[in-house]
């Protein structure tokens, strides 16, 4: 193949080396005599290129040259649709749009249609790569990465504050906050808010097993610590019904089996209680403090719930702790990405099972009645056996409560605050947990609802913020296994929850900040005795569509908090437990709505639908983190499916183009005769070589079974001629030379193999050893390898690796439509050496292809030039 400048198609050229013209008729490849060829050593880009630039509107051709410092591009262009200095095209020079309308090589045409006419050599990778001069892909040493990363390390004023802005991302809220626009704003959401978090706050603290009182501090602490960290102004920060459930089951695990709750008497417990569950045990002395030994150690004989509320709540501060280490880890090591395994459907099926557990644990508050706790796999279903012995027992005065309530709020959340036609018109929602609260605490304390009814309450609510106290650290060795699971949780619900709403705002949520915020906000809340916090959902919903702007719309949240549990908290005493179960239900109706979803990811992912069933059940029928971690290894097995077994098939030409698809797909892809055109849509390498090869197989022909074929019809064929000869491979193929067109000879329709490797971002050395084994095996059937569309770094391997001594370089073509060209023009030129036409049986490297030329029509053409063979 040589670099030419242009070709040129006036006289005769007979006698000249032919080119092929690929003409818009569908499927058609002609061989046009009638192409000169100009031989000229390719020197730079111009020099390769002719382009045709045509308006349907008139066919006024314009011959002119583009004069670089370089080189030549002759560029003929058919067209008086283009605007030349007054609008006459005769004579006159290109202005520089006209000339970025022809180089573009597109025509616009008046009915809106576009269409790009390309004329220029078959290109190879190597004759290509000779043209253009390419280099090499931009790859940094260790040395300039160190020198890189010393020049991040100098000290400067500017270096400081840039570093205490990303640190603390509030100065600069603060630096650009508008009183006049903003504080209205932030004052209205942040009140509104408040008043969200504390029947959420006391509702959601339950499902940790710890007094509701304790939800509010981890709606109030958090909140204030990531007004200062965090990087989001729209996320609300606080207690999260999926967070509080993997708390309280994580701290049913480590609860001592078969202590029995006793009422505190004035004298200390004596005595020594050991639990057959664990290998651990704790002293509880006197006032109920815990203390850590190593050796955990249950008091004999019956605990206190102040006891036990206080193992709790020691546990629940070593999981916060850790989790806010773990988040402080991940922060500082830029892990911000792992969010990316956690897949949507994943997700959305881990929070409807965990749906299933909050629901369960809120039941029995609904009923009045008392169950087990249970832990670990299959605690749901003992949990519902515990339900329906006891459901005899059910108090009709909390059913009576609980069914008034699930009534109201359902009605006024469906009907007023999500109805599309109030809800704007509401400048907040209607608050109607609190309404319920407040209802519920006065309701109770008229009618005496513990006293009369033996309703269970709230109980007592401490006033004042709680004084602090370093976590037993001692802990968190038992704790780590479920905090991970936790952890990882809670980022990505609050990272994704403010990406979300970041959209909407357009600003940038830094994931990496977010990690070392939710670090700040646990481990400073597991000093204050409140557990770890999550952005939530709704309460996020309601703070941006109430008009809340900045973060500072948190510090008005937590001054609400702060009034409540210095001044009311004692009011609450009396609320029944049964308005907080059911506004925890009500909430739940979004996560369950999620099975909707299951239908349209059916019809859209196979796949992603197995994830989210799978997800789905081993976290409602195992547990919570046992669930999570099914889910994740379920997805990454499906990633390891798709790389090792990624999609292959067959392509065809689209008519009238040099364009390839899938034959399976589209029913109008022509495949070319004696040429297999195979795609491989992943990378290749040590997981899917041998899927690679059997895909190869399978769309081709097997090369190794039709070798032995070959042979053996070969043994037959001398052995059925009486032909003598010693049962060498040598000897065999000189026998049978005269006689390989016998039709006892096993043959395949096609002699090219065409592999498209444009999906191949990398190949290894398993990969590139695979390829070179096939090459071989096809080329022992006498099969020509072609590939095609090869990557920089692929290429780089061949060169590193020795590939190209097994398959020539000029195998490697820049696209599909130069290998197939290029296999129809040595077929052409096979058959014309074969019929004595050619003088020699050397191929000529000129080959022109040229795309979107006006041809006559083939039968037309026939007749005017016999010698022209359609391929």
């Amino acid at each position: 193949m040589c670099d030419n400048e242009a070709f040129s198609y006036g006289g005769d050229h007979r006698g000249q080396p032919r080119g092929i013209l690929y003409t818009p008729k569908p499927g058609v490849f002609i061989v046009q005599e009638n192409v000169a060829y100009q031989n000229k050593t390719m020197a730079t880009r111009v020099d390769v290129t002719k382009a045709t630039h045509k308006d349907s509107s008139n066919a006024t051709a314009t011959n002119y040259k583009a004069i670089t410092g370089k080189g030549d591009v002759t560029v003929t262009t058919e067209n008086s649709g283009i605007s030349q200095e007054g609008g006459d095209t005769k004579g006159k020079k290109m202005n520089a749009e006209d000339h970025d309308l022809s180089e573009s090589l597109l025509d616009v045409r008046s009915n809106g249609s576009a269409k790009f006419v390309v004329e220029r050599p078959v290109f190879s990778q190597q004759k290509f790569d000779e043209g253009f001069e390419p280099g090499t892909r931009p790859q940094s040493t260790l040395r300039q990465s160190l020198s890189k990363a010393k020049s991040k390390c100098h000290c400067s004023g500017n270096c400081c504050m840039k570093f205490l802005y990303s640190i603390f991302p509030f100065l600069d809220i603060l630096k650009e906050y508008n009183i006049k626009k903003d504080l209205s704003g932030d004052i209205v959401s942040g009140l509104t808010v408040g008043i969200m978090h504390i029947p959420q706050g006391m509702a959601y603290g339950m499902l940790t097993g710890l007094p509701p009182v304790y939800g509010l501090y981890a709606s109030f602490f958090p909140t204030l610590v990531y007004f200062f960290f965090g990087t989001s102004r729209h996320v609300s920060m606080g207690t999260f019904a999926v967070a509080s459930l993997m708390i309280g089951s994580a701290l049913d695990k480590h609860m001592p089996a078969g202590v029995s709750v006793c009422q505190p008497t004035l004298e200390s417990t004596v005595g020594l209680m050991v639990n057959e569950t664990e290998n651990s045990t704790f002293s509880v002395i006197g006032n109920s403090s815990l203390e850590s030994n190593g050796t955990h150690d249950w008091m004999k004989g019956c605990m206190t719930e102040f006891d036990l509320e206080m193992i709790r709540l020691q546990y629940a501060m070593a999981i916060t702790f850790v989790s806010g280490a773990i988040h402080l880890a991940m922060g500082l090591a830029h892990l911000g990405f792992v969010t990316t395994y956690l897949s949507d459907p994943l997700v959305s099926g881990f929070t409807t099972g965990a749906a299933c557990h909050v629901f369960t644990s809120q039941i029995k508050h609904i009923f009045g009645i008392t169950t087990g706790r249970y832990s670990g796999a299959f605690k749901l279903v003992y949990t519902y056996i515990d339900f329906f012995k006891n459901i005899p027992m059910t108090n009709p005065v909390t059913i009576g409560t609980s069914v008034v309530c699930l009534v109201i709020l359902y009605c006024v959340k469906e009907f007023i605050n999500n109805n599309p036609k109030i809800k704007p018109k509401l400048k907040m929602p209607v608050p109607i947990e609190l309404i319920m609260v407040i209802l519920g605490t006065v309701i109770s304390l008229l009618v005496k609802l513990k006293e009369e009814h033996d309703v269970d309450i709230v109980g007592n609510i401490p006033t004042g913020l709680p004084s602090p106290k370093t976590p037993d650290l001692s802990l968190a060795p038992d704790v780590i296994g479920d905090t991970v699971a936790l952890a990882i949780v809670v980022f990505a619900v609050s990272v994704s929850m403010g990406k979300i709403l970041s959209k909407n705002y357009e600003y940038e949520i830094d994931a990496n900040q977010e990690l070392l915020a939710y670090a700040a906000c646990n481990i400073v809340s597991s000093f204050f005795s409140a557990y770890t916090s999550s952005a939530s959902l709704s309460r996020s919903l309601v703070q941006e569509h109430v008009g809340g702007r900045t973060q500072i719309a948190g510090v008005f949240s937590c001054i609400l908090l702060l009034f409540v549990l210095l001044l009311l908290g004692p009011y609450f005493s009396t609320l029944p437990k049964a308005v907080l179960a059911a506004i925890i239900i009500v909430a739940l109706k979004g996560m369950f709505k999620q099975l909707l979803e299951l239908p349209n990811l059916w019809r859209l992912s196979k796949i992603d639908f197995i994830i989210w069933i799978v997800t789905f059940l081993a976290t409602a029928v195992l547990d919570v983190d046992l669930g999570l971690m099914t889910g994740v290894g379920v997805a990454i097995l499906t990633i390891v499916y798709r790389v090792q077994r990624p999609y292959s098939c067959l392509l065809g030409q689209m008519p009238e183009t040099d364009i390839y698809r899938d034959v399976s797909v589209y029913k109008e892809a022509v495949k070319i005769p004696d040429v297999k055109i195979f795609r491989f849509e992943n990378a290749l390498f040590f997981v899917s070589v041998d899927h690679f090869r059997s895909s190869l197989y399978k769309c081709t022909t097997n090369p190794k079974q039709l070798h032995k074929d070959i042979k053996a019809a070969q043994l037959k064929l001398l052995k059925t001629r009486n032909v003598e000869f010693n049962a060498t491979e040598g000897n065999i193929d000189e026998l049978v030379c005269n006689h390989k067109d016998d039709p006892s000879i096993p043959r395949v329709d096609f002699s090219t193999v065409i592999i498209d490797c444009s999906n191949w971002s990398f190949i290894d050395s398993m990969g590139i050893k695979t390829l070179k084994a096939v090459i071989n095996e096809f080329k022992a059937v006498d099969i020509n390898i072609y590939l095609t569309c090869c990557k920089s770094g692929v290429r780089e391997m061949f060169d590193k690796t020795g590939f190209f001594e097994v398959l020539a370089t000029e195998n490697l073509f820049v696209s599909i439509h130069d290998a197939v060209l290029q296999t129809r023009h040595q077929r052409w030129m096979s058959r014309k050496a074969k019929n004595g036409s050619a003088k020699t049986d050397t191929i000529p490297e000129d080959i022109s292809v040229v795309i979107g030329v006006q041809a006559e029509d083939a039968e037309t053409e026939s007749k005017k030039d016999d010698t022209k063979t359609t391929l």
